[in-house]
């Protein structure tokens, strides 16, 4: 077992657990936890926020439901659904997951199996630290069409092309508004607040469309 600490986040790898015990671990932790995990390749991480990965991954969760409402699309906030494959013997809590464009397939459902439902079309992960678990390659294997990945600075949009996600610098789904620029409202929020930065956010998606 390895253990890392950082400022916005604490991770604990186990390794060589099998994908079996991975699953009983997520039934005997249940649902009322503030830990996420994830799974690959015998691969455990357990990551534990702390204030300063939390307050952005809010933030950045705020700003998304504004996206929606000025552009008119449907939401559904899934936050740190846990997405597991047997078949792929993969599984992931992100930061914050969204349905979309999907939306509608989901909307009267009490539990998502990825067998039989589409995965979330966004999910963004704060990393402070780089994750042990490759999560490009998790989230793409599950077949999740964007992904968004804020290291405290920089908000990199990864869209997925055939099996792998490519980089891109605007989000497929919101692409009248230059979404790399959120972090500068992260950075405004520290010092105005949220609601404040929140309002000012609004009216710059506003002037963009």
């Amino acid at each position: 077992m390895v253990t890392t600490i950082t400022p916005a986040e604490t991770r604990t790898i186990l390794e060589n657990i099998s994908w079996q015990t991975f699953k009983s671990m997520l039934a005997d932790m249940g649902s009322g936890r503030n830990t996420r995990l994830a799974y690959d390749n015998g691969i455990v991480e357990i990551m534990s926020p702390h204030k300063a990965h939390e307050n952005p991954n809010r933030l950045i969760e705020a700003f998304i439901g504004v996206l929606c409402e000025e552009l008119g699309l449907e939401i559904s906030r899934t936050g740190s659904l846990t997405l597991t494959r047997d078949d792929l013997e993969k599984g992931g809590e992100p930061d914050s997951s969204y349905y979309i464009q999907n939306e509608f397939l989901v909307r009267d459902k009490e539990k998502i199996d990825l067998s039989k439902d589409p995965p979330p079309d966004l999910v963004l992960e704060v990393e402070y630290s780089r994750s042990a678990i490759n999560k490009l390659n998790l989230y793409a294997s599950m077949g999740i069409p964007e992904f968004w990945r804020y290291n405290g600075s920089i908000l990199q949009i990864y869209r997925l092309s055939g099996k792998q996600y490519l980089e891109v610098q605007s989000s497929p789904t919101f692409a009248p508004v230059p979404v790399k620029e959120i972090p500068q409202f992260i950075e405004a929020a520290r010092k105005n607040g949220e609601m404040a930065t929140t309002r000012a956010f609004r009216t710059w998606v506003k002037s963009l469309i």
